[in-house]
């Protein structure tokens, strides 16, 4: 008997007169302003411009979308290409299907053009963001939710999802919401960043690194749990395996990062202080001419009380 359950949306789609608003995108564009608004704030702290972010997630955030579908499609590509199947779904991304792997890689490919038109470093702005990108992943993982996909092993838990829809193979019942594990799991990491951060002064990429191991950890145990279709080598899914390399190559970074450049970038952003400082010099400039303007006027008016003294005398 089922006492509880995490019920499913009945649809994954609101239409707003002729216009769809989709569950899937909808929780992907709340969580880049959340990310882009959160890596504004840190990226201030440390020195930057304010926009500067948004500026370069106008190149990062298309880059990953990309990146993000292609993993997925090419992973995954017998949803698309098999026999039976409409190659065209593969740009129906609305429907669910970014692989975060592709995602990050490429995202960082235009992330690091922003960048390289900002003469910004790149470890620098990805310090700056990373908390954020686990926080977007944490709501972004809900669209997984209105699409009733990406779910775990059957179980009888309170906190069971209830799978609805029997379509692509679907059978209804309640399983494990590895989407609301995963979720749960990037506030935490989005949590361990920032607290990490201000207590030993991450700097030159190696915040956002600990961000990806960290990620790495959780999404390892919870692609265990899932039971959709994937690609396995040696008994494990290929997520997996992704996970453990790319968990391996972040921890070697952090290691080899922290002994060649320790400490943090002492300039983020070239002009940001000086235009800072030159607004504190030009405030001073005008300072210091008031100041000699009143002087001025007080020798003035004494030199013709004098004059008018020796006149009366003569």
């Amino acid at each position: 008997m089922e006492l509880a359950y995490i019920p499913s949306p009945s649809r994954g789609v609101i239409n707003l007169g002729p216009i769809p608003l989709r569950g899937y995108a909808f929780c992907i564009i709340i969580g880049v302003f959340v990310a882009v608004w959160l890596g504004n704030k840190r990226w201030i702290a440390r020195g930057g411009r304010s926009g500067t972010v948004a500026d370069i997630a106008v190149w990062a955030v298309p880059f990953g979308l990309v990146g993000g579908r292609l993993y997925h499609v090419i992973t995954d590509y017998e949803l698309y290409f098999s026999e039976g199947r409409d190659w065209v779904d593969a740009f129906k991304i609305w429907e669910g299907g970014l692989g975060i792997w592709g995602a990050i890689a490429l995202g960082a490919v235009g992330a690091w053009i922003g960048c390289r038109r900002r003469g910004i470093p790149l470890p620098a702005y990805a310090d700056a963001i990373a908390p954020g990108i686990a926080l977007a992943q944490a709501i972004g993982r809900w669209g997984n939710w209105f699409n009733q996909e990406l779910y775990g092993r059957a179980t009888d838990l309170p906190w069971a999802l209830k799978i609805t829809s029997s379509a692509d193979g679907r059978v209804p019942g309640t399983y494990h919401p590895t989407f609301l594990y995963e979720s749960l799991w990037c506030i935490g990491v989005a949590v361990l960043v920032i607290w990490a951060d201000r207590r030993f002064k991450l700097g030159h990429g190696r915040a956002f690194a600990l961000y990806v191991a960290a990620y790495c950890v959780g999404r390892f145990w919870v692609e265990y749990m899932r039971v959709d279709d994937a690609h396995h080598i040696l008994g494990l899914r290929l997520n997996n395996w992704t996970a453990l390399i790319v968990f391996l190559l972040a921890v070697i970074y952090i290691v080899v990062s922290a002994k060649k450049r320790p400490g943090r970038e002492a300039v983020v952003e070239p002009g940001a202080d000086a235009s800072a400082s030159g607004g504190e010099a030009d405030g001073e400039k005008a300072e210091a001419a008031e100041v000699d303007s009143s002087d001025s006027d007080e020798e003035s008016k004494k030199e013709a009380s004098d004059e008018a003294e020796s006149a009366k005398k003569s």
